[in-house]
């Protein structure tokens, strides 16, 4: 029976070995600290959190996530532990939420490692505290409690970490929300909601064929709270339905998805006084979308057959889009259920196994041997099982994507798609781009196109230095640095090739013409606005045009007067590449592309760095506001990019340009003679 506990309620455990489950509806940092019998925090070593996820008996998430698994032995903390309090806090930065009260009510559940709920809390009562200790687990009487402590702090970990008495307290804060930023840099953009019937059509069918059959990826083989961000409302007040399981697997059945309310999107606002200009995304119309298309009929026993868009959306390339991004969650719940079997399979046989060391009588005869094998025997098996169960719908996803790919408009598809050869300037933006592609080490063959909304809401980083780089081919950087611009300018050419003409400008940064020869394709088609600015002096004025440009919308927008801009001034989506900073740049002009990256995107402005963190690590903390807020690429396959819903460490591969193939130059080209003749 699961103890749902109020605050300062209080409710013993029975077992040392646990989880603490964290739901929270949107990216939170989760960590541990551990005190003695009067509370206080001994030191920094004390206190789990991203930057430092495992100390003994105690490992929490190493970024920020909507849901959290905090693992938590209790006969293996030191003895003078005698609380562990586990600590939420909301991450900081540009655009972040000022406090809990914002946010959907956190819940936290302590479990078994079989997934039984022993006891639960949901949080309530908070509003522009930042950091909270949820709860705490404590000794008592030769055993352990769990208390119910919702205690809020306004002040964020700082306030939080000071009050158990830690005297460092504001700078292990600081540290904190360092390993929090870097995570967060490398985070998947948000997949797009669920509709309440579902957005993915092929889910009713192969639930018709049950679990064994469906090959769906929903057939319930997930541990409950996976971590998805669509897996439910457990523990808001709404009851999870639970999926099937395979009889005998050995780790417990997960709740099967559960979608959030249906909605629909707003009308359009009306329009504001004095001009047209509108920077946001184009407003759908507020009528239901029409149905996806249907598969056709599956043979009996055999799964349903996968149909390109089966999604649902207004358009086909909506129903793309969203059934793209339902295959990533697909492949993130199957994984995550994958691994989490395994898991359980091991704590499994190291207790079995530990059971049979404490047990003198299996020291007698043959009894030990026969038992270490016997739990050997049941972990393979387990394994087994879980394996078989992904391999099932690694198939599924596979058969999915083999249909999806070729189907894809150019916004979406890889460079080596035929879809190219018949590429036209467009006469409307689309909903999404194509940065590049997404893979685990579970699937390695499976791919799932990675998608990114137009317009940007953030700039991009392409890390041209070795840091984070697993591909050891690499090592000379300048390889690298070549790389990293390639990689630019093919996200370049793509952006250029989506926008109607006329409706994206491109202005280059390259002080120092490192840059020249992987730009040479954009400044022989004549597609940039304007040569790429070198040294000092074209920094500057590359920088005091578009910051002028941001100011003046700035005033016009919000003084509800756009028809006073210039005559003839650019209403395009503005963007600026920036190649080999720091190089040519001073205070000043570090401070204007801080600027532009913080108040650019709102007013059709975005940036796209090509640089090292560690050449411009002499800017210091000037410098750290522009890092975080640009989502990180690197130019070579890298294990660096993570989703904040599940916590997979995701494969990122860039979408280049094939080598010797000519499609490029076909695009620019089109794009620059649809910019001087106009559209045919």
């Amino acid at each position: 029976m699961t103890a749902e506990l109020v605050r300062g309620q209080n409710h013993p455990l029975s077992q040392a070995r646990l989880e603490i489950r964290v739901s929270a509806g949107a990216p939170i940092v989760a960590g541990a600290t551990l005190s003695d019998e009067s509370g206080k925090i001994q030191g920094v070593e004390w206190v789990a959190h991203p930057g430092t996820p495992i100390l003994p008996g105690l490992e929490v998430s190493r970024q920020a996530a909507a849901d959290h698994r905090l693992a938590v032995d209790l006969d293996a903390v030191a003895a003078g532990v005698h609380r562990v309090s586990i600590l939420l806090a909301l991450p900081t930065g540009v655009g972040r939420p000022v406090g809990f009260g914002s946010l959907a009510a956190p819940f936290v559940a302590v479990t078994g490692l079989d997934g039984t709920e022993v006891a639960s809390y949901t949080i309530t009562g908070l509003d522009t505290e930042s950091a909270v200790v949820a709860l705490e687990l404590y000794r008592r009487q030769g055993g352990w409690k769990v208390r119910a402590i919702g205690q809020g702090y306004a002040g964020g970990l700082a306030q939080l970490l000071t009050d158990q008495g830690l005297p460092q307290a504001h700078q292990l804060a600081a540290g904190i929300d360092e390993a929090v930023a870097q995570g967060l840099a490398r985070a998947v953009p948000a997949p797009p909601p669920r509709t309440a019937d579902g957005d993915r059509s092929r889910q009713a069918a192969a639930s018709a064929l049950g679990p064994e059959q469906s090959g769906s990826p929903y057939g319930g083989q997930g541990p409950q709270g996976t971590g998805s961000p669509y897996a439910g409302a457990q523990g808001h007040g709404a009851q999870t339905p639970q999926g099937p399981s395979d009889p005998g697997a050995g780790y417990p059945a997960g709740p099967a998805p559960t979608d959030p309310p249906t909605t629909t999107p707003a009308a359009a606002p009306p329009p504001t006084t004095g001009g047209p200009i509108d920077y946001s995304h184009p407003r759908r119309q507020n009528t239901p979308p029409p149905p996806p298309p249907t598969a056709p009929p599956a043979q009996p026993g055999q799964p349903a057959q996968p149909v390109a868009g089966d999604a649902t959306g207004w358009s086909m390339e909506e129903r793309l889009y969203n059934q793209v991004w339902g295959m990533f969650e697909d492949l993130a719940r199957t994984t995550a259920a994958y691994r989490s079997a395994v898991d359980f399979a091991d704590t499994r046989m190291e207790k079995e196994l530990d059971d049979v060391l404490s047990d003198p009588r299996s020291r007698i005869g043959g009894q030990g041997d026969a038992a270490r094998e016997r739990a050997r025997a049941k972990h393979t098996q387990l394994v087994d099982q879980a394996r078989q169960v992904l391999d099932r719908d690694l198939a599924q996803l596979a058969a999915e994507a083999d249909v999806v790919e070729p189907a894809l408009p150019p916004a979406y598809a890889r460079w080596d798609n035929p879809v190219w050869h018949a590429y036209h300037v467009p006469t409307e933006m689309p909903m999404a781009l194509r940065l590049g592609d997404l893979h685990l080490p579970e699937s390695d063959r499976l791919r799932i196109p990675m998608l990114v909304r137009l317009p940007l809401e953030r700039g991009l980083w392409i890390d041209s230095g070795r840091s984070g780089s697993s591909d050891g081919s690499f090592a000379d950087s300048h390889d690298l640095r070549r790389l990293a611009m390639e990689s630019a300018v093919a996200h370049l050419a793509r952006l250029l090739a989506v926008h109607p003409a006329g409706e994206f400008t491109v202005h280059v940064i390259d002080p120092a013409g490192s840059g020249a020869q992987a730009l040479a394709p954009l400044v022989q088609t004549g597609v940039l606005a304007g040569p790429p600015a070198a040294g000092a002096a074209g920094v500057a004025d590359v920088l005091g045009r578009l910051t002028q440009r941001v100011d003046l919308v700035q005033m016009a927008v919000r003084g509800g007067a756009a028809d006073s801009l210039p005559p003839g001034f650019d209403t395009s989506q503005q963007l600026l590449v920036v190649n080999d900073f720091p190089h040519g740049f001073d205070d000043r002009a570090v401070t204007q592309l801080r600027y532009l990256a913080d108040e650019g995107p709102a007013v059709g402005v975005h940036l796209m760095m090509v640089a090292d963190r560690e050449d411009a690590a002499g800017y210091g903390p000037l410098l750290d506001p522009l890092w975080r807020g640009l989502m990180r690429l690197t130019p070579v396959p890298d294990d660096h990019l993570a989703d904040p819903w599940v916590g997979h460490a995701w494969t990122y591969e860039p979408a280049l340009v094939p080598p010797a193939s000519q499609v490029l130059q076909h695009v620019l080209t089109q794009v620059a003679t649809d910019r001087r003749t106009g559209p045919r």
